[in-house]
């Protein structure tokens, strides 16, 4: 079985529509597929509803969290959360003050460039997206390729969406309360790309040990951010404390080059995320 448990839809930050990304899924051969747009549930019934014959659908979304990086930093950390119950209170409460401030964040980062004459709407730019949806950077990358400021989401990244006078910086759920969250509403939670340094500072370790301790169930090994001596590191580490290892794509559509499935994840690991999960059951077509 092939099995890609990390994907996005246009409910977050990529490119394809719920219903859409199911069928590529099945196109590209996988037999299993989660869908994982961040602090929001709002693309699973179209996904469910369009889920073609056979493809299993695993329910989930990325949490952005703030985490202590074991060296005395605060830093964002992505926690991947599957098959939680979406109607558990405290997690509605606080998807909804992320997306808000995701949006409020955005429009910030626009008016900024704006200001600096870059041929941008902010106004148009929030108008192109649903108004619950939670907003992120490569929607303002989209918008600066479509002005001709840059040629790729990458390139507007690089040059003007992190750091800088343009980027804002958000209020991330606490990683530790993160997990308790999806712990009470019956999911589980796996740690996404935990050492890509190619996206930022990493945690140590010691941190990803600690996470483990509070509750967390894997950590996403193969990823394309990740290289061969990571994922041995990461595969030894997993052992040492008792995680499931996943490996996913991250595909955004074509907001990034990564294809569907060019990451997977075992049977067996799929077949436990299931087993531990009280929130919803995985989907079948």
């Amino acid at each position: 079985m092939r099995i890609d448990l990390h994907t996005h839809s246009t409910e977050s930050d990529g490119t394809d529509t719920p219903a859409a990304l199911v069928a590529a899924a099945s196109a590209a051969g996988l037999h299993a597929i989660a869908i994982t747009d961040h602090d929001t549930a709002a693309g699973w019934s179209e996904a469910a509803a369009a889920l073609p014959a056979g493809l299993r659908l695993v329910r989930g979304a990325e949490l952005s969290c703030a985490s202590d990086d074991g060296r005395g930093r605060v830093i964002t950390v992505h926690l991947l959360a599957y098959l939680h119950d979406p109607t558990s209170p405290a997690l509605v409460e606080e998807q909804l003050r992320l997306r808000l401030e995701r949006r409020q964040r955005l429009r910030r980062m626009a008016v900024r460039m704006v200001e600096d004459g870059f041929p941008i709407d902010p106004d148009e730019l929030m108008a192109s997206m649903p108004e619950d949806a939670p907003a992120g950077r490569p929607h303002l990358a989209m918008a600066l390729i479509r002005a001709g400021v840059v040629d790729s989401v990458d390139e507007a990244f690089a040059k003007y969406l992190t750091g800088g006078r343009y980027y804002v910086p958000r209020t991330d759920t606490p990683v530790a309360r993160a997990i308790e969250m999806i712990r009470d509403a019956g999911g589980v939670t796996v740690l996404a790309h935990p050492f890509a340094r190619s996206r930022g500072p990493v945690v140590t370790e010691q941190v990803v040990a600690d996470l483990a301790a509070l509750g967390l169930a894997g950590v996403e090994v193969d990823h394309p951010d990740h290289d061969a001596p990571t994922r041995d590191r990461l595969r030894g580490l997993a052992k040492e404390l008792g995680l499931l290892v996943t490996g996913s794509s991250d595909y955004h559509g074509t907001n990034k080059t990564v294809r569907l499935g060019a990451e997977t994840t075992s049977p067996e690991v799929l077949d436990a995320i299931a087993d531990r999960a009280t929130g919803c059951k995985v989907l079948v077509g």
